[in-house]
């Protein structure tokens, strides 16, 4: 071997062995071409506010790229999509509610080490929305859901916050980018709080991703109906070429992309319906400039 050829090998030797390939590589598993798997890693960091059913910006993703999440677990249900997820070594993310990962702290353990994201959904997930509560009643409520996961996790979840409904305001946005909590609304919904069945659901996501293209996917782990349907799902995403990329924890905020023109808020014009002269004003459209 000559001199250079040895100087290149060593080169790729130091790279590959290095502390940041080798977390990188760690996290990502190892599977083979029969299932979805991972695609890529997105590290948030910062305090943005993503997702276009609430917000004028979103991931930066690419066609047929796609983020799964779950709210409002853990619940018994919870074990079948793990199960399902670990078959076909994918990654999600779960948005827990406090007072259930406080009583299930084994199945939050168990999304830590098989490598999904947690976040918090609030302490109680409240029937009236933290946008209609008293500031510092709201403010008390993500921080003890967020202490709650945390203490679940041993300290190993993210500080990624869904409001429960999405129900925010612009003061609670405030609280929470001090706190460098990322928020995450979502792209695309499963409207799975409405009866289905398994295979309804499935035809519902799928029809709305196609059209899409890409995006945030919102799920819940606490439905029978779901937990049925997500092996199924997986294995359609994977046969229909879409590619699964698993959001982490990371230093800075992550690339966006802005709302298409004529965008609004889905969930404003809720809140503005429900609440009437109490809700915030409607968020803007991104300019196209």
């Amino acid at each position: 071997m000559t001199v250079k050829k040895r100087l290149i090998c060593g080169l790729a030797l130091a790279f590959a062995l290095s502390p940041a390939v080798s977390r990188a590589q760690s996290r990502l598993p190892t599977c083979g071409p029969d299932v979805l798997g991972v695609s890529r890693e997105l590290a948030v960091g910062g305090a943005p506010q993503i997702g276009l059913k609430t917000y004028p910006r979103t991931l930066a993703l690419e066609d047929h790229e796609v983020v799964l999440t779950f709210d409002d677990g853990p619940a018994p249900t919870t074990r079948k999509v793990l199960d399902a997820l670990a078959a076909q070594c994918a990654k999600a993310t779960f948005f827990l509610i406090g007072r259930n990962a406080e009583a299930m702290p084994e199945l939050v353990r168990r999304e830590i080490a098989e490598g999904h994201t947690v976040g918090s959904h609030s302490w109680s997930h409240p029937s009236k929305s933290l946008r209609a509560q008293n500031l510092a009643a709201a403010i008390e409520e993500i921080e003890h859901g967020d202490r709650a996961v945390q203490a679940a996790s041993g300290g190993k979840a993210s500080h990624f916050l869904r409001f429960p409904g999405f129900g925010d305001s612009p003061a609670l946005l405030e609280a929470v980018a001090k706190r460098d909590m990322p928020v995450f609304a979502t792209d695309l919904w499963a409207s799975d709080w409405n009866p289905m069945t398994p295979e309804r659901e499935l035809n519902l996501v799928m029809a709305r991703l196609r059209k899409a293209g890409r995006g945030i996917v919102l799920l819940h782990d606490i439905h029978k109906q779901t937990a049925d349907m997500i092996p199924a799902l997986l294995r359609t995403l994977h046969a229909e070429g879409f590619r699964l990329v698993h959001f982490v924890p990371g230093a800075k905020a992550p690339e966006t992309r802005a709302a298409p023109a004529g965008w609004s808020s889905e969930t404003e014009a809720f809140y503005s319906k429900k609440l009437g002269d109490g809700a915030q004003p409607a968020r803007p459209a991104p300019s196209t400039n």
